[in-house]
């Protein structure tokens, strides 16, 4: 019989989920600050987790919703794959051992202790570099199949002994556009996961073996009993919702996505089911298991008090059902760009409308459910390089059952901010001619959902545009009587005397110097009946 283990004092947890929570956001400031590209440096669009000796996630950042729940996964994957020893690195950006799509690149370092000739730890981060080859400058188009997306990394050393392999390193650099500005990003995540790793060390110096074991196991055990303290308050019963993706890009036709709540009040548990949804589809909309893992992790971490340890703890009462072959677990070789980008913020907003079943009082209207990807690439006339622009634009957030909803703001799986207009007109031929919120686009509701946003850019060189959006059909729902916000729009005003040219939401278009795309973002749905006047 084994004897019953220790629990720390809450004093010594509270310290030691703070220390592991500082270690991951200062490996966030280290890649912000040091990153070359504004997708990284400006829009944050990265994160940071640190896991244990059994790759269990123990802390993450305050970053990527959509990039940390799935984090584990691809760290999982580089374990297996990589016979980690002292000074090495691996990356990877394979959706299917983890990812989330091509230009998320993820980085894995071990954290060996003096002495030890196995992990203690892993660090990692993720970034979203702004082009990763393929068909598309800025990766992110409508392909038909992955190897069209981009290079397609398994977990591979790019760091070995401390040294970086330049084969490796100039095999990526070789199949990229913006190969000096991606070296410069892969060299600041290295750089980021040494401070990870520089400061594990120095944590466990002041923890025993055994001490350090007993309050990581504490705090995935006390991760795991504030979810099921949740589900404990909620009532029984399978609640059910749908909703559709607007089309894949190929074809015009929607694809739903249904999930089951099973709440189980009584053992604490809940089983999600997305079995009902459609089969993957020709376009890049499909999503890889990895990514509805996150949204589900996401949902979880919601009901939480937002000092709550974010670990693996989490997902212990959870049991995830999906089918393979479908837009939410697709199977090589789908495409899945927009599934890490839109088709997340659709499983996002069926998760909370099954859920506002179950908990109205706690549940928002939908936001926006898109982050309207726009993506631009050319040769930059001034230097005579290419360059690649990626940016999510935000939308209205849904109204909250005693709030209105927050206007021009990310919201769900995305966490990032916009580029700021004098980082976008020094780094890119562009000029910015408009950029403000977009009124009455929220929906009416006792409180309101906020409005989207209206972005105009004006090229400045010859470019390849490409849109990867949704909620242009389906509009972000209303809940409790509120009224749907208004859906997204975009169009280019030629700078030839030309008709204006609608663009649908994923379309790529070859535009001139001179053209001006204006780009309109869905408003968050109202919450509550609207009250009379």
């Amino acid at each position: 019989m084994k004897p019953e283990r220790l629990r720390p004092d809450s004093i010594d947890l509270a310290v030691f989920q703070s220390a592991l929570h500082s270690i991951a956001e200062e490996m966030g400031a280290a890649l912000r600050r040091t990153a070359l590209s504004p997708n990284i440096k400006e829009r944050r669009d990265y994160s940071c987790a640190v896991f244990d000796s059994a790759a269990r996630v123990i802390a993450m950042g305050d970053h990527m919703p959509v990039h940390l729940g799935s984090l584990p996964m691809s760290v999982r994957a580089a374990v297996d794959a990589v016979s980690f020893a002292p000074g090495d690195i691996a990356v990877l950006n394979d959706p299917y051992a983890g990812g989330t799509h091509l230009p998320d690149i993820t980085m894995v370092l071990p954290v060996f202790l003096p002495g030890a000739d196995s992990p203690a730890f892993y660090v990692s981060n993720r970034a979203h570099h702004a082009d990763v080859g393929g068909t598309f400058p800025g990766s992110m188009g409508p392909a038909r199949e992955i190897y069209q997306e981009g290079l397609r990394i398994p977990p591979v050393r790019i760091v070995r002994a401390g040294e970086i392999e330049r084969e490796v390193l100039d095999l990526i650099l070789l199949n990229v556009r913006t190969s000096g500005e991606r070296k410069g990003d892969l060299e600041s995540q290295i750089g980021s996961c040494r401070v990870g790793e520089r400061r594990m060390v120095e944590l466990a110096e002041k923890y025993g073996e055994d001490q350090r074991h007993i309050l990581i196991d504490e705090l995935l055990d006390h991760s795991e009993r504030l979810v099921r303290a949740e589900l404990c308050k909620m009532p029984a019963g399978i609640f059910t919702a749908e909703d559709w993706m607007d089309n894949e890009g190929v074809t015009d036709s929607p694809h739903k996505i249904a999930v089951a709540l099973h709440l189980n009040p009584e053992e604490a548990s809940l089983l999600i089911d997305f079995t009902g949804s459609s089969p993957q589809v020709a376009g890049s909309i499909n999503a890889v298991r990895a990514i509805t893992l996150s949204a589900c992790f996401y949902m979880l971490r919601c009901l939480l008090a937002e000092d709550a340890p974010a670990t693996a703890g989490i997902l212990r009462p959870l049991t995830l059902r999906t089918a393979p072959g479908t837009i939410v677990d697709a199977l090589p070789p789908a495409p899945v760009a927009a599934g890490n980008v839109e088709t997340s913020q659709r499983i996002v907003d069926v998760l909370l409308r099954a859920l506002a079943q179950a908990v109205p009082d706690r549940v928002p209207a939908a936001s926006a459910g898109t982050m309207s990807n726009l993506t631009i690439g050319g040769i930059d006339p001034r230097t005579g390089e290419p360059f690649t622009y990626y940016e999510t634009t935000a939308g209205g957030m849904g109204a909250r059952p005693s709030l209105d909803g927050i206007s021009g703001v990310h919201t769900h799986m995305t966490n990032s901010l916009n580029t700021p207009i004098e980082a976008l007109e020094h780094a890119y031929p562009f000029r910015v001619r408009r950029y403000g919120y977009r009124p009455s686009s929220g929906g009416a509701g006792r409180f309101k959902g906020g409005d989207g946003l209206i972005r105009e850019i004006e090229l400045l060189a010859e470019a390849q545009v490409t849109l990867l959006a949704d909620r242009r059909k389906f509009r972000p729902y209303g809940l409790e009587g509120g009224e749907e916000g208004a859906p997204g729009c975009a169009w280019v005003m030629p700078s030839e005397n030309k008709a204006q040219m609608d663009l649908p939401g994923k379309s790529t278009r070859l535009l001139s110097s001179g053209d001006i795309l204006h780009l309109e973002t869905p408003g968050g749905g109202g919450w509550g009946t609207p009250q009379k006047s």
